[in-house]
């Protein structure tokens, strides 16, 4: 292994790292219903974490393998565990979208937009305003990558200043 030093590509590689990371110990916790428990830091040492099913839950577990949660833990976990199902569900839901659309199956536009838009007609109130908040998100994210690519072609164009000398 060797140290990566453009610090850029260290931001971007951590985070995909963090995010594959999360995402296996997230399945891991659907597969096989265990407590998981990472902790990172970044390259500029801001901290990162993943419990599941509570940080309790994992830390009392690590100290005191033996021991069996109290009765406010098993709650929690409860709690926690039906959470992320129900979050699967929608995430599984999601991808079906986002498949469905990247990855047209009927061969027409229309019949893949009809799919879409059921789908999502399906989503309950919340739903709807969290894919709202998600799309509003994902606007002003691309908003502010065009007009960072306008600004950048746009110095990139531009003549070197004259020599005043």
């Amino acid at each position: 292994m060797v140290k990566i030093e453009n610090e850029d590509a260290q931001y971007t590689i951590f985070s995909k790292l963090r995010s594959t990371l999360y995402k296996k110990a997230s399945e891991l916790v659907g597969k096989y219903d265990v407590d998981v428990g990472i902790t990172l830091f970044s390259p500029t040492e801001k901290p990162y974490s993943f419990f599941h099913p509570t940080i309790d839950v994992v830390v009392g577990r690590f100290f005191s393998p033996n021991t069996q949660p109290s009765e406010s833990n098993c709650i929690a976990i409860a709690n926690s565990r039906n959470k992320v199902k129900k979050l699967k569900v929608e995430l599984d839901e999601l991808d079906i979208i986002e498949r469905g659309l990247s990855n047209p199956t009927s061969g027409t536009k229309e019949t893949d937009m009809k799919k879409m838009w059921e789908s999502v007609m399906k989503f309950n109130e919340d739903e709807v305003n969290e894919l709202k908040l998600w799309l509003n998100s994902f606007d002003f994210d691309l908003k502010n990558y065009l007009s960072q690519l306008e600004n950048d072609a746009s110095s990139s164009t531009q003549a070197p200043p004259e020599n005043v000398d």
